[in-house]
């Protein structure tokens, strides 16, 4: 099989390509990442060399550069995670996430569409990675379903919720073969220290105020990043074209629960006074259309393809601050920019 990996040289992505390119030397991998400021292709150094794995820096909006990378590589499988993610930059800047996330999907989709077709009948996957968000809010009770009405709550949902409908129209209108999973809030190595757990690891670490909107009750069901990976490629080879599904993790918790569980971890880890750590903590003001709880039902899932999470709240979250606590070279990497310059210096011409 030849897979092109849409946004590998993201968190997720970068994940997913570590764990499956060695695991799988019979599939070749493409890497198709256009290099913005949360990719970082040093995440990639376990792969880079080997012979499965290719990279191509390309924009998923240029039809142009679209058409060299499948006309080079003739991918029978997409795996598209190229999204812009970060809901707080959606609400001060929407425009990027519209063109990333809906124009993008559209360009991948038809590039599948006008090569795919045999006849009558159809070659290949388009595997779609999408998130809980595109459901909106729940209460204080119930389930995220596969059937749940979409109601997402800001742009960065909104954008996603978009992609999901027009994979599931090229589906339906023209009978490309998809998949899609929505998954929960993912952790774990090689996330961008833009995000709730990378932001409080590194504060506590250099003693900062560690910021909480609201009150910290918002609900977010935590996924480790591996287990995410795990599940995706389980879908890719066990789940049914044209489904749907869930992905979580099991391990509801408030935002006030996961920085109070960091702190302590850290402490552990570093020999800290786990009371200094917690008393970092201050409250601010909220985000505006901040969705009060996600839960995911995973059932369907763990049905039909037999998957379920190996990593419990607290393993996952081990694991995650160590990684941190191990690699203070590839964090300080992306927050001086070093990254940035060794990607121009490397791909800059490509």
């Amino acid at each position: 099989m030849r897979v092109l990996v849409t946004g590998g040289a993201g968190f997720i992505g970068a994940n997913f390509l570590n764990l499956l390119v060695p695991r799988h030397p019979e599939h070749h991998f493409v890497n198709v990442d256009k290099l913005t400021y949360a990719a970082n292709p040093k995440s990639l150094a376990p792969i880079a060399d080997a012979p499965n794995y290719a990279f191509e820096r390309a924009d998923i909006c240029d039809p142009e550069a679209l058409d060299k990378v499948f006309d080079t590589h003739q991918p029978d499988c997409v795996v598209h995670f190229a999204a812009e993610s970060h809901v707080d930059r959606s609400i001060l800047g929407p425009q990027e996430f519209i063109r990333t996330n809906v124009e993008g999907t559209f360009h991948l989709l038809e590039q599948c569409r006008k090569r795919w077709k045999d006849g009558d009948a159809w070659k290949g996957l388009f595997h779609h990675v999408s998130t809980d968000e595109v459901y909106g809010s729940l209460g204080d009770t119930g389930f995220f379903e596969e059937t749940t009405r979409y109601d997402p709550s800001s742009p960065y949902s909104s954008s996603k919720a978009a992609s999901d409908h027009l994979v599931r129209a090229w589906h339906r209108t023209y009978g490309l073969p998809i998949k899609i999973t929505n998954c929960s809030n993912n952790y774990g190595p090689l996330q961008f220290p833009e995000k709730l757990i990378p932001v409080m690891v590194l504060k506590m670490v250099e003693r900062q105020t560690l910021p909480i909107y609201g009150e910290g009750l918002n609900v977010r069901d935590w996924l480790y990043v591996t287990d995410h990976c795990e599940a995706i490629w389980t879908v890719i080879e066990k789940g049914k074209v044209g489904e749907t599904y869930n992905i979580g993790g099991h391990n509801e918790k408030t935002n006030i629960e996961v920085v109070d569980t960091l702190c302590k971890l850290v402490a552990e880890e570093t020999g800290a006074d786990v009371e200094e750590l917690l008393a970092l903590k201050s409250f601010v003001k909220d985000r505006p259309g901040h969705d009060m709880r996600y839960a995911i039902d995973a059932s369907k899932i763990e049905a039909e393809c037999g998957w379920t999470p190996k990593e419990t709240f607290e393993t996952g979250m081990r694991k995650t601050v160590r990684w941190y606590l191990d690699n203070g070279e590839w964090v300080e990497s992306v927050r001086s920019g070093e990254y940035k310059r060794w990607m121009e210096e490397n791909y800059g011409d490509r």
